[in-house]
């Protein structure tokens, strides 16, 4: 054994000769200031140096009561003060028996001075008490050195091993369990993330089409494995680079082309854009458009849009979820609509507009939709879909009057004797082909691209806005066809249906008949550029007021002398053309297929121009001016001050104080104060300006605000003008969300669930911002959940 006379002192950074004076060791040390002196009472640490945090330093510890000096191990934990110290001269002794090259055989040692007994550092750590040879490594201490056999066997049991692991895994930055179980290089991962990016793209295409992904049977024998398989396949056969990665040589527990990889990419697709929707909305106040209506499995679906201003002063409408109701009461919807707008941190104290159609569970005083959402939101005023009121007026017009509820009575035999048979729909093109190249010879027509297309015979739907002007329009554009056919039909008595061939027919050819086809073809036409009109995306309701004005007033117009003769004559004329009988009109009405009672001496003139065409329009003007009683209120009246048309001449900034009125959370009484002014300044701007000369509506208005920045300086104007935008003129949005509803949840794919079809309709009705998203930011969305692979 050494004596301390004959003490070398061994560093791991560096090493010092001690200096020897007498019987004691003196050497010059860095205290630590982390280690604590009373851990080891009155040792002194002789081989401290100066080091970088972190770094393992060996030094000797000598005990003063014991007269020995052991060498330890510490890990600095921050920068050293040096200071000098000398060992005692007074105690001359021995070393105690553990060996200082112990630390070196074994990393995971330590040796506690005091209790002069040796330990496990990771068993110690992780609480591992099941090691070989008892549990003295972490209680008490290991003393017996006489048996040093034991720290072989202790280091190379299981339990011991599965500590150190754990430490390792602990003690190194940037690595878990999962990474140490499979190791990927660079290159792996790069072609992982390929293959990811590759299946992406099929989905995306796959997305933008409505298409189904799965097939009936995706194995490999298969040879219809479905689009998404199929697309995949053929871009692995079409480039090198993508079958390096894809299908068969990809890893089989990583090809990322299961259903349940597909939906979760479709769902990161379909949040992504949601995403980029609330973003361009931002924290502006929004309406919202709700209608419900079952799908092809006979569920009932709820679809909200939302309509706002975006940063560049244009109105739009987006789709923004599908949700399944039980039922269809109001605290349902509520309920329904509540949920998806916090699904993307939308509250429904930001509202400002609602629109619905005219159900009782929508529009309710007491109970209904509208009145739920108003007790949170009192801005959220309500507005019937123009477009819906507007089907309902054709609709009354048609079933409360008889005349018109016999024409289209007798128009569905008329499409039943035609339309319930294939052979006689052929029949019907064949005819009409015919008639066009005789027109053609006879110069009736002309040719050119998009001219003479094929026409069909669809029945008129309440809910298919404008069916019955199409219906109509096509009867009277294939007058002769139909005629031939029926003629056809009813010449064969093969056809069990000949009877009804041939009572469309005389019904055809009456007078009568073409007389109510033209006049409600006349109605529906003036009315059907205003349903066109209401349906617009960009649609302001100031605009629609002005055009249910102009419908109006076309309607009065048409039922005075000059609209009566120019009708007459036009009828007169088709009849003369196709040879069908016209009345003289001072002669008495004949009923034909109807009660003569009712029309005694009742002349041709009156039954026709009274009975049927004042009687049929004034029914018309009375059911718009019920139905769109909105036109009346208050709040519209006051809106109409925003017109820019006739260089703002109907501007008044009294109506439009009041207007700023109906949103008092919006305006408190300073902003009330200064909307006041700017109202003055706004319109002196504006009549001064050129480029404002030539704007038609407000939604032409606010844009060009933005543009020429003018929505800064009369922030509190632009503030006033986007709330009038935001009122919701039809639930046209929402219907092209229910048709494409029945595009991607078709019988085929009738199983879909809720989530899987609201994720697969938002990137399919949103196109323009699906594209707008970019791949890494899917794959990153992707990649959050744990995976097999962390890119």
């Amino acid at each position: 054994m050494q004596t301390h006379n004959e003490i070398e002192v061994e560093r791991e950074v560096a090493s010092t000769e001690p200096q020897v004076v007498g019987d004691a060791a003196v050497i010059h040390e860095d205290q630590h200031e982390g280690i604590d002196d009373d851990d080891h009472e009155a040792f002194y640490d002789i081989d401290w140096l100066p080091h970088d945090p972190g770094e393992r330093i060996a030094i000797l510890d000598y005990n003063v009561n014991d007269q020995a000096a052991v060498r330890r191990r510490y890990i600095a934990l921050g920068p050293c003060q040096p200071r000098g110290h000398d060992f005692p001269r007074k105690f001359i002794g021995g070393w105690r028996r553990f060996v200082p090259s112990w630390f070196d055989t074994y990393d995971w040692l330590e040796y506690s001075v005091k209790l002069d007994a040796a330990f496990c550092f990771v068993c110690y750590l992780f609480k591992n008490k099941n090691c070989k040879g008892g549990n003295s490594f972490v209680d008490g201490g290991f003393s017996l050195w006489n048996q040093t056999s034991k720290f072989d066997t202790h280091g190379s049991c299981k339990s011991h091993c599965l500590a150190q692991e754990k430490h390792d895994l602990f003690s190194r930055s940037g690595t878990s369990i999962g990474d140490a179980l499979e190791k990927l290089t660079i290159e792996e991962k790069a072609m992982y993330k390929a293959r990811l990016r590759y299946s992406l793209r099929c989905l995306k295409f796959i997305l933008r089409q409505g298409l189904a992904c799965h097939g009936h049977d995706e194995s490999d024998e298969s040879l219809n494995k479905g689009n998404f398989l199929e697309l995949l396949n053929w871009l692995a056969e079409s480039f090198e680079d993508v079958n390096k990665v894809v299908l068969k040589n990809a890893p089989k527990n990583c090809k990322l082309t299961s259903p349940m990889i597909q939906k979760e990419l479709i769902n990161c697709c379909a949040k992504e854009t949601t995403k980029l929707i609330i973003e361009d909305l931002g924290d502006d106040y929004f309406a919202i458009l709700a209608d419900e209506s079952s799908d092809v499995y006979q569920k009932e679906q709820l679809a909200l849009c939302i309509r706002y201003v975006d940063k560049k002063g244009r109105v739009v409408e987006r789709f923004l979820g599908i949700v399944h109701v039980e039922n269809t009461t109001s605290l349902t919807l509520k309920n329904a609509i509540e949920k998806l707008l916090m699904d993307h941190s939308l509250s429904l104290s930001r509202i400002r507009g609602q629109g619905y159609d005219g159900a009782s569970n929508m529009k309710g005083a007491l109970n209904g939709l509208k009145k739920s959402i108003m007790d949170e939101s009192p801005s959220a005023y309500y507005v019937h879909c123009f477009a819906h009121q507007l089907q309902l007026t054709l609709v009354a017009v048609a079933k409360e009057n008889q005349d018109c509820k016999c024409f289209f009575e007798q128009l569905g035999l008329l499409l039943a004797a035609i339309g319930n048979s294939c052979k006689r729909l052929q029949m019907l093109r064949v005819a009409q082909a015919e008639h066009v190249i005789e027109a053609l010879e006879l110069g009736e027509i002309e040719s050119g691209r998009g001219l003479n297309q094929e026409m069909g015979l669809g029945r008129p739907g309440d809910t298919r806005w404008g069916s019955h002007y199409k219906t109509i329009q096509h009867i009277i554009l294939m007058y002769e066809p139909i005629r031939k056919v029926l003629q056809e039909i009813g010449d064969d008595p093969e056809y069990k249906e000949s009877g009804k061939a041939e009572m469309a027919l005389c019904s055809l050819e009456s007078f009568e008949f073409v007389f109510l086809a033209h006049l409600l073809d006349t109605i529906f036409g003036y009315t059907d550029d205003l349903n066109c009109a209401l349906q617009k995306r960009d649609q302001d309701i100031v605009n629609a007021i002005s055009l249910i004005y102009l419908t109006k007033t076309q309607l009065e117009l048409l039922r005075e002398d000059n609209g009566w003769e120019s009708f007459l004559a036009d009828v007169t004329s088709f009849c003369v053309k196709r040879k069908i009988d016209v009345p003289n009109m001072d002669d008495i009405y004949k009923a034909a297929g109807r009660s003569k009672r009712k029309y005694v001496k009742l002349t041709n003139y009156h039954r026709f121009k009274v009975d049927m065409f004042l009687g049929i329009i004034d029914r018309q003007l009375k059911e718009l001016n019920d139905r769109f009683d909105e036109v009346n209120t208050d709040l519209l009246i006051y809106m109409s001050s925003f017109n820019p048309k006739d260089s703002f001449a109907a501007f008044d900034k009294e109506n439009l104080m009041k207007l700023a009125k109906f949103y008092p959370k919006d305006f408190s009484v300073t902003e009330l104060r200064r909307l006041s002014y700017q109202l003055g300044k706004f319109i002196i701007d504006v009549r001064g300006d050129e480029r404002f000369r030539k704007v038609k509506n407000i939604a032409e208005l606010s844009v060009l605000l933005v543009e020429t920045d003018k929505h800064a300086i009369h922030a509190y104007v632009y503030k006033l003008l986007k709330l009038v935008l935001l009122l919701p003129v039809a639930t046209a949005s929402v219907e092209r969300a229910f048709s494409a509803l029945n595009f991607v949840k078709n019988k085929l794919r009738n199983s879909m669930g809720d989530q899987y079809l609201n994720d697969c309709l938002v990137p399919f009705i949103e196109k323009e911002f699906f594209l707008r998203v970019a791949d890494e930011d899917i794959i990153s969305r992707f990649q959050k959940p744990p995976r097999r692979v962390n890119l």
